[in-house]
């Protein structure tokens, strides 16, 4: 496994080099932000999504080597600049919970979203969703959302949470961390055909 090591309790520590690089990848992930809250015009109010391996941002295959100070590094570049422009942050938790997504309860009973039991771990539900759930201040899980603009970090799948019609978005970086990354935005349907006017 490359930038982490095996504890004998079966847990995972980071190597020097990957400790190295934590201010590099929360850089990488509030550049990513940024980016796509700008191209996507997101406003107050709106819903988005993350799905982040941070097995893949280390370098190893999705779901072997979950690392917390990984994802808390992500999402400390993520979740102030959501914060601070008053848009919801859903974090997709892995597939052991069917990819289920950690919300502040003030947006569930906004969109009117019914709440799930379960409070993800690293080992099911991944790190990245673990470190929102505890920092959240009221977080509430739920099995699917709609989604205004999302970032997916590592090969995650998060389409399933976009709104229709779901707009692949590139950005001055590619990558966050080792783990290559998906962005998009959406857009309404255009109905109506050859007769329709659009704005």
């Amino acid at each position: 496994m490359k930038n982490i090591k095996y504890n004998q309790d079966g847990t995972v520590s980071m190597t020097s080099e990957l400790e190295s690089r934590l201010s590099d990848i929360e850089k990488e992930a509030r550049t990513a932000v940024t980016e796509l809250i700008g191209i996507a015009d997101l406003k107050a109010g709106d819903i988005f999504v993350v799905g982040c391996s941070t097995s893949e941002v280390t370098g190893n295959l999705i779901g072997h080597a979950s690392v917390l100070p990984v994802a808390k590094a992500v999402f400390d570049g993520i979740y102030p600049i959501l914060k601070e422009k008053g848009i919801f942050l859903a974090a997709q938790c892995c597939e052991h919970l069917n990819r289920a997504l950690i919300i502040e309860r003030e947006c569930a009973e906004r969109y009117g979203l019914e709440a799930v039991s379960v409070r993800p771990m690293p080992k099911a539900g991944g790190s990245f969703a673990t470190v929102t759930y505890e920092a959240f201040e009221r977080p509430t899980a739920v099995e699917s959302i709609r989604a205004n603009a999302g970032i997916d970090i590592g090969g995650t799948l998060i389409g399933m949470h976009l709104r229709s019609v779901a707009v692949p978005v590139r950005l001055s970086i590619s990558k966050i961390g080792d783990a290559p990354i998906i962005c998009a935005r959406t857009r309404p349907k255009f109905i109506g055909g050859s007769r329709a006017v659009y704005e």
